[in-house]
């Protein structure tokens, strides 16, 4: 799964990266190391233009809210636990399948936090059964320092109970796609720590590498089985993991200092 992770690269350099035509500076956001649920994060999307003739869509850095609201909800309440979209279901779940087919998205991000399970633990996970309390933090990135584009949906939610001309009248949120963890060594793994990926836990992102940027954007790719062949998993060894403070357990915590390799877990690990 996805339930926390980085985004501290400005505006000006995710523009470059993703070749963004359109931005509002007065949405830009602070660098943020612990992000979570419900908080306001960017996102690249293809979109077209409000009040403009050419329907054409264009590349846009949008600020939305993690914690996905169906257009369909009542209330907006259910969001804080729509955080993540399963790859292997995100096609036909209610939830997220009008999304998937035409509001696709890309949440950049440094990289993301999870904490290591042990084995049994992870069982009862992919069961989806209750977990034990999580232990030591990791923190996952691409091994060349490169951004960690996560797959993403987003929608559009209208509180009724606002005028139209109230600026809260609209909601726009994401969700992040998470697919099976990987198997294969880690580009870079830490001493006496684990050796894949699926050794922290069973779920991660799904990242999306550069060449499929284009195609995953576009809404006019509709087509499920177009969609469903972009989300493979990208090749493998290209991320490393390496531990750090359980600091970033607390969301109250916010800093550079989360990232901080450290050179040992904090508290004993089962590697």
């Amino acid at each position: 799964m996805c339930g926390r992770y980085a985004a501290s690269r400005r505006p000006e350099d995710l523009a470059g990266i993703f070749e963004i035509e359109k931005w509002e500076p007065k949405e830009s956001l602070e660098p943020d190391y612990n992000v979570a649920p419900t908080k306001e994060v960017y996102a690249v999307l293809d979109r077209p233009l409000k009040d403009v003739e050419d329907p054409k869509p264009v590349r846009q850095l949008r600020k939305l809210k993690w914690g996905l609201v169906p257009s369909w909800s009542k209330t907006p309440e259910g969001g804080a636990r729509m955080i993540n979209a399963r790859a292997e279901t995100v096609h036909e779940k209610p939830s997220y399948r009008r999304a998937f087919s035409t509001r696709r998205c890309i949440l950049p991000a440094d990289g993301y936090y999870e904490w290591v399970t042990g084995k049994q633990e992870r069982d009862l996970e992919v069961e989806g059964r209750k977990k034990r309390p999580r232990k030591q933090p990791y923190f996952v990135t691409p091994a060349d320092g490169s951004v960690f584009a996560m797959a993403g949906l987003y929608e559009f939610w209208r509180d009724k109970t606002l005028p139209d001309d109230h600026p809260q009248a609209w909601w726009v949120t994401c969700s992040v796609i998470t697919t099976e963890a990987e198997t294969t060594p880690l580009a870079v793994a830490p001493a006496g720590g684990p050796h894949a990926l699926g050794d922290i836990h069973p779920r991660m992102p799904l990242m999306l590498t550069p060449d499929r940027w284009d195609d995953w954007l576009d809404p006019a790719h509709t087509e499920p089985d177009e969609l469903t062949s972009l989300l493979a998993p990208p090749p493998a060894g290209l991320m490393r993991a390496f531990p750090v403070s359980t600091a970033v357990s607390n969301v109250r915590n916010n800093g550079p200092e989360l990232l901080k390799e450290l050179e040992a877990p904090e508290e004993g690990t089962l590697f």
